[in-house]
């Protein structure tokens, strides 16, 4: 019996990690394509994985020259210390690649998209729990042979495609495979789907690996002027604008204007000259060299200003910019039909806190009532609001904007804002770090439904604390402290237990 003797070439290995909906399957179908076109033998496999965004999934290719009377024998799995080429689609997909020992400094080329897309565990921090990108950066740069970086989704957003179009390009511009940029583009045009922008894709990603990406000088800020709405309006909100330049320090001008823009969108123009009286008292006070107070203090009032609630929630979801921004997200042609469906689950406290103050008071006082509403809407229903029966229903509880200040959830949101503003007053003569800590603890409340109930009650606990720590040198640190311990869990352990050690002091 003849034997067959073993060859000695190694193939070529592509490990590509990408979660669900990047087109994964049609990278390394691709890659697929072309190498047997040029003569080659491939073999891919993929193998699915749970990441906390969406399905991630590692695909594995080989590629190898063929060679008389030797029939190759393909590996199923990336080894570590044996790939040449990780792809990863987003920035965090390369850190899991060098952790599973993926990325070798003597042989693998890495090349990875710069965008995020946060994770279940990133987004549902009570902080910002978002992961620190430098750490991934850092590492890729150390650990592989070549690190090739630009934010691919990028690319391919602006060229109409998705992001594997770009990352294919960012593979030929690479030089990390045998094959001239024409049997990539070959590929592309074979597979007779999308040609066009997957070809433009194709090509800025190639050219980001060419000349990576440079930081963009950041653009001049535009003079603030009143602009759209009706003549009464703009001259209202030209007066604010004036307001900020003639009442409160040069420190906190660009901060002012933000949260002024904010409340005029999230409101109306008269809203946002509340804002400006709201903060007039803590600038009157403020004797820091920076104003950090006032400046603080611009930006946590109009977050709370401009709290979440089931109108401004109807407000966004029926805004044509959204419908222009899924359209954008998912890549849809103009003559393609995008169809939305919302996830609608309103608890009985925010349908009370959505009447006017009398009636919510009665109806949520009334067990029978709020017992029937509870039986209407306990379960969640999936709104279309890209039908006119699902669209319609939102843009009528959006139009309750204009009586906002009547309802049961403004006043009560008002009287909070007023007793803790009170509270930083209070404090600025005798501790203004302090006081500057007390502003910073908004952030605790936000989102509605649980979100905000679950915040709104972290944030009581840290102001209740202030009685036991007014006058300690330690005050201000201490707040912190809480603030960070309210931010680290969703439950509040943490801060129950950081409530006690202040008990003890």
């Amino acid at each position: 019996m003849d034997l067959v003797s073993l060859a000695n070439d190694r193939p070529i290995c592509i490990a590509i990690m990408a979660m669900g909906g990047q087109g994964g399957g049609v990278l390394a179908d691709w890659i697929v394509a072309m190498a047997e076109a040029q003569g080659w033998v491939a073999q891919s496999t993929s193998v699915p994985g749970v990441a906390q965004r969406t399905g991630a999934t590692i695909y594995y290719v080989e590629l190898i020259r063929p060679q008389r009377n030797h029939a190759p024998v393909l590996s199923l799995m990336p080894v570590p210390g044996d790939v040449d080429v990780v792809i990863a689609a987003e920035l965090m997909e390369a850190g899991r690649a060098i952790q599973r020992g993926l990325v070798s400094p003597d042989r693998t080329t890495l090349i990875a998209s710069s965008h995020r897309s946060y994770a279940v565990t990133e987004k549902a921090k009570p902080g910002d729990g978002t992961a620190d990108p430098t750490q991934v950066l850092e590492t890729a740069q150390a650990v592989s042979q070549r690190f090739v970086c630009a934010d691919m989704q990028r690319l391919a957003e602006q060229s109409g495609s998705v992001i594997s179009s770009s990352l294919f390009g960012a593979l030929a511009g690479s030089g990390a495979l045998p094959f001239a940029r024409a049997a990539f583009e070959a590929t592309i045009e074979a597979s007779g789907v999308g040609v066009e922008a997957s070809l433009k894709a194709f090509g800025a990603g190639f050219g980001a690996v060419q000349v990576p990406d440079r930081p963009a000088e950041p653009p001049a800020p535009a003079p603030a002027q009143a602009t759209g709405g009706n003549p009464r309006d703009r001259a209202e909100l030209a007066r604010a604008l004036r307001r900020i330049e003639t009442e409160f320090p040069a420190d906190a001008h660009d901060m002012l204007r933000v949260g002024l823009r904010r409340l005029v969108d999230y409101q109306d123009v008269a809203y946002a000259h509340e804002y400006l009286d709201r903060l007039a008292p803590l600038t009157a006070l403020d004797v820091g060299a920076d104003h950090t107070l006032t400046v603080e203090a611009a930006k946590q009032v109009a977050v709370a200003m401009a709290y979440d609630d089931v109108i401004r929630v109807a407000d966004l979801k029926t805004r044509g910019s959204r419908f222009d921004r899924v359209r954008t997200e998912v890549v849809a042609r103009a003559d393609q039909i995008v169809d939305t469906t919302e996830f609608m689950h309103p608890r009985v406290q925010e349908i009370c806190a959505t009447l006017p103050a009398r009636l919510g008071r009665a109806v949520e006082g009334s067990a029978f009532l709020t017992g029937l509403l509870r039986r209407l809407f306990e379960h969640g229903r999936r709104v279309r609001t890209t039908h006119v029966s699902g669209f319609l229903p939102l843009y009528v509880i959006a139009g309750l904007r204009r009586w906002r200040r009547s309802l049961l959830r403004h006043q009560r949101e008002e009287a909070h804002i007023r007793a803790w503003l009170d509270l930083v007053a209070a404090q600025v003569p005798q501790d203004y770090r302090l006081a500057v800590e007390l502003l910073k603890c908004r952030r605790l409340v936000k989102g509605y439904s649980d979100t905000h109930a679950r915040g709104h009650s972290k944030f009581d606990k840290v102001m209740g604390a202030t009685t036991m720590l007014a006058g300690r040198a330690d005050a201000a640190d201490w707040i912190r402290r809480l603030r960070d311990a309210a931010l680290a869990d969703e439950d509040g352990k943490m801060l129950d237990g950081a409530l006690a050690t202040v008990a003890t002091l």
